[in-house]
């Protein structure tokens, strides 16, 4: 599995920097954001260092389809029940601030609805 030693995500996925995790296993790390939009405001990333979604080639697809198909159990676990929104912001452009794949799962009152 290949990491990044300067990547803030491949430093927590190591247990070098801390995180309030939610869920983990040998390819995938879920942890709370520190700056949530919302009541719930989890990130899923690849333990292995896939810079953004512009890198994902066919062989990422096995680990692509389990994140998506974990986010929605973990977002019931963590008492979501009314809908979430699952976001993946891809390059500078796109407005990824970190340099490895990740993908927000935020439920609970919206506070990006307008008013």
């Amino acid at each position: 599995m290949s990491t990044d030693p300067n990547c803030i995500f491949c430093k927590i996925a190591a247990g070098q920097i801390p995180s309030r995790k939610v869920y983990e296993d040998e390819e995938i790390l879920v942890f709370h954001d520190i700056h949530p939009w919302a009541p719930v405001h989890v990130l899923m990333v690849p333990k292995a260092h896939i810079p953004s979604m512009v890198e994902v080639g066919p062989e990422h697809a096995p680990l692509l389809g389990k994140m998506m198909a974990l986010g929605p159990r973990l977002m019931r676990e963590l008492g979501v029940s009314n809908g979430f929104r699952t976001i993946v912001n891809t390059g500078a452009d796109g407005g990824q601030e970190v340099g490895h794949l990740h993908i927000h799962f935020i439920g609970g009152p919206r506070p990006w609805a307008k008013g």
